[in-house]
């Protein structure tokens, strides 16, 4: 297959690309596949780390600040969106993809629009459960736009192009067992663990709150392992803050605070409880893992999508949604302990979570790539 993937801005958009393109390589290793993205997007970075071209296209999006800065900023972006299918067009017919599968961000946005202008087959991937603004604009003329949530069905106007498939799944997520993963940190049977983080950079804000509720479960002795990853941006000042709160992380072994956790796939299958934030695709591996959560969605995303995402996972019993804006240390901990208190709960938290995750996201969403590719519309 020769494939065209497009998306960026964030790796809510990125990483479920990547995941597509390792499964249809290794389904058909003689594939060929670009992508397309912005240059100062996360997926100038991941994308060409994981081998694959990249070719860059400037766009920015739209401002709506009623101010002579933002006018100017809007002209810019109108413009800079012709000009950007028109570069599309021209990579599109150097590439001669058989699909152009669109992950969302603004680059999705002249890529699949001048694919569908060239008569190249499209498809969406639509791994919120509230469908962006580029989704809404192109579903209308894609071959196939792919779902996660059914609540996102109606969002766009239950249109016959729609597929259920489920977020991507990074192989190792699907490859992680329980009892290994426990086994390897040293876990019995009546040790519970806690493993928590808000990105791969962090949030400053979250991370603040979480300096708070270690110190505090250090105070208190809490009957829980804790393993918190601060991402880069807080690696240096977290450690300091717990300090200034009169707390020495060294003398308590059960707290554990890293940079970055290397072992997700086997931290979350040994966790007993995970608190984070609530992008598709962390809400994707924890339904695959059948893990219960804390979500504190982001509330800086487009059109509030996060809190979205984590109330459909609320709904079906999976998670506990805390809104950012009252976020405390205390109230973190307070929930924290309440879950890992109550086997029962945190039972029927598993179950619901695991009846969320689709059977085989990867291979649904290779089907309709090459049902799209076959024309099969």
């Amino acid at each position: 297959m020769n494939l065209y993937i497009t998306g960026g801005g964030t790796g809510g958009h990125v990483t479920p690309g990547l995941a597509v393109a390792r499964y249809v390589m290794e389904r058909e290793p003689g594939s060929t596949i670009r992508f397309a993205g912005t240059e100062k997007g996360i997926e100038s970075r991941l994308v060409p780390r994981e081998g694959y071209p990249l070719d860059r296209i400037e766009i920015i999006g739209l401002s709506r600040k009623l101010t002579p800065q933002g006018l100017a900023h809007n002209v810019k972006a109108a413009y800079l969106t012709v000009a950007s299918v028109a570069r599309a067009k021209k990579l599109l017919r150097a590439a001669k993809p058989d699909c152009v599968l669109g992950c969302g961000g603004y680059v999705s946005y002249p890529v699949v629009k001048a694919a569908q202008q060239l008569g190249i087959p499209t498809v969406l991937l639509e791994v919120n459960a509230l469908p962006g603004k580029v989704t809404k604009q192109l579903a209308p003329h894609a071959n196939r736009v792919l779902i996660c949530f059914e609540q996102t069905r109606a969002l766009l106007g239950n249109r016959d192009n729609l597929r259920l498939t489920g977020a991507p799944v990074r192989p190792e997520i699907l490859a992680a067992d329980r009892k290994k993963a426990r086994e390897r940190y040293g876990l019995s049977e009546d040790d519970k663990l806690v493993v928590s983080f808000w990105g791969s950079m962090g949030a400053l804000y979250m991370n603040r709150h979480m300096a708070g509720m270690l110190a505090l479960e250090a105070q208190q002795g809490t009957a829980f392992r804790h393993v918190h990853a601060s991402g880069a941006a807080a690696a240096k000042w977290l450690p300091e803050d717990v300090k200034k709160k009169g707390v020495d992380l060294s003398q308590h072994p059960n707290i554990e605070l890293t940079e970055y956790i290397y072992d997700m796939a086997d931290r979350m299958a040994a966790a007993d409880l995970v608190i984070c934030r609530a992008g598709a695709a962390t809400i994707g591996e924890l339904c695959a893992l059948g893990r219960p959560s804390i979500m504190v969605p982001s509330p800086y995303v487009a059109e509030n999508h996060q809190e979205k995402n984590a109330r459909a996972l609320e709904a079906a019993g999976a998670c506990r949604v805390v809104l950012e804006p009252g976020c405390t240390p205390e109230l973190l901990l307070e929930a924290a302990k309440e879950l890992i208190d109550d086997d029962a709960r945190l039972a029927e938290m598993r179950r619901a979570a695991a009846k969320l995750a689709a059977a085989d996201p990867d291979g649904a969403i290779y089907a309709q790539l090459k049902e799209a590719v076959g024309k099969n519309c």
